[in-house]
């Protein structure tokens, strides 16, 4: 296996500073970027490449090396420096340029990486680019002879929250206490200026930019992070709570009773609001969400469509139906006037405008109880030798019973009228991810422990 393996992987570049990922590496897939997409004016392409970064104390320089490498191949760069993810796919798809963000997302702070789009925020993977990135790198990225293009800087902050705004309904929200916790990374910088506008008493919790991650890591989908969260919302009587990850693509929620919010209950609310807006559209919806998603989808007069989990499935079904909406169990949410782009802190903007709709006394609980009708189990990872004869195991258990489908969209999918569970092996390590749901608590418990059962036990 090449070195390159394990660090330019199936949907960005990723891995440790710097043993992993330096500076020599960043000046070459900046380089080859160029060539790739075709960003040079000499190629057809826009002439530029915007680049953004996060917190992290290795962004800098990284950054610099990255530049270096785009303006060296003839092409200039649009340095729009501190940003969120969702803050480079704005500029990715408002200036009309290809671009780049480094960050690891919720990775703890040794990490560092590069994700990659076409102009208009269009992902940059495994089959569309990335590898051949990388072959490129491996045989030597061919030298430009000509002009170096030019490096410069913007701010699109301020842009990119007004446009943000108008994609919400915001008008006659009623005031809402609010905390906000993120987690040190960047939802710090963007949550003051997106949301300092709206009638919000907001609490803010671990708002200082801080790549070493000092109170715990930002990654809100596992359970132990958003306990001061949890208990803040209690202490401070607050309407709800909003935790964003490093680079703030995702948004997690917490209610008045400090209880987490599912991201298939954020999936429902959502495509119910933008079906109002858009009738009769798509909705996308990868295979783990909850069974509630379609239904709402349905009830709202929307068409759900069904995806393997991850972004580059999401986002190209997007394109390829025209859907107005797309969510994800791992709290992604994608729009289709965001360029198809996910975005944590638009998400957390259609929460605050739902429940500032409602009476003075109506909680987020009580508004969130249609889109909750399930039991769930959250995702269970298992390390096993052998994934594959695991999920054979499982499926010889399980197929051909009476009233049991069996699906190969993404792993297994086992599904009954009163329950489902998904086993899927995980593309980076020798793990397996189970997700259960049943129409009632014991029933999802009793198939939980059968199956973990089976691949826990030779």
């Amino acid at each position: 296996m090449h070195p390159l393996d394990s660090v330019i992987k199936a949907y960005d570049v990723r891995g440790v500073v710097p043993d992993q990922l330096d500076e020599d590496l960043a000046y070459a897939v900046g380089a080859a970027f160029v060539r790739v997409v075709g960003a040079a004016a000499r190629d057809g392409g826009p002439g530029a490449i915007v680049v953004g970064h996060d917190m992290r104390p290795s962004g800098p320089d990284l950054v610099a090396a990255f530049t270096n490498g785009v303006t060296d191949q003839g092409c200039d760069a649009v340095r729009i420096g501190l940003c969120s993810t969702d803050g480079l796919y704005y500029a990715s798809g408002s200036m009309g340029l290809p671009g780049a963000m480094f960050t690891a997302s919720h990775n703890p702070a040794k990490y560092n990486g590069i994700k990659l789009c076409r102009a208009g925020a269009s992902p940059v993977g495994s089959e569309t680019g990335l590898t051949d990135i990388k072959q490129m790198i491996i045989d030597g990225v061919p030298s430009y002879e000509g002009s170096s293009g030019y490096l410069r800087d913007e701010d699109l902050l301020a842009s990119y929250a007004d446009y943000l705004r108008r994609l919400v309904d915001l008008d006659g929200m009623r005031r809402l206490k609010v905390v906000i916790d993120a987690g040190n990374g960047m939802g710090g910088y963007t949550a003051p200026v997106v949301l300092g506008p709206l009638p919000l008493d907001i609490i803010e919790m671990y708002f200082e930019l801080d790549g070493t991650f000092p109170n715990h890591e930002a990654n809100p989908i596992d359970p132990k992070n958003m306990r001061d969260l949890q208990a803040a919302v209690i202490e401070n009587k607050a309407d709800l709570g909003l935790a964003f990850d490093g680079d703030a693509d995702r948004c997690f929620v917490v209610d008045e009773r400090g209880e987490i919010v599912g991201p298939s209950t954020m999936t429902g609310l959502i495509a119910a609001r933008e079906l109002a807006r858009a009738p009769g559209s798509p909705v996308i919806h990868n295979l783990i969400t909850s069974r509630a998603v379609p239904e709402v989808i349905l009830e709202n007069g929307g068409v759900p469509v069904r995806t393997r989990v991850g972004h580059s499935f999401i986002k190209a079904t997007m394109a390829e139906t025209g859907a107005v909406f797309g969510g994800e169990h791992s709290g992604h949410f994608y729009f289709r006037d965001f360029w198809r782009a996910d975005s944590g802190m638009l998400a957390a903007l259609h929460v605050l405008s739902a429940l500032g709709a409602t009476p003075q006394s109506t909680t987020l609980s009580q508004m969130l109880a249609p889109f909750s009708r399930y039991s769930d189990s959250g995702e269970i990872n298992t390390t096993v030798e052998d994934t594959a004869a695991s999920i054979a195991k499982v499926r010889a258990i399980y197929e051909g019973q009476d009233g049991v489908e069996i699906d190969t969209l993404d792993g297994l999918t086992v599904s009954t009228e009163p329950w489902w569970f998904n086993l899927r092996p995980s593309n980076t390590e020798p793990l397996l991810r189970l997700n259960v749901e049943a129409g009632d608590a014991a029933t999802m418990t009793k198939i939980k422990d059968d199956v973990l059962a089976l691949i826990r036990n030779p």
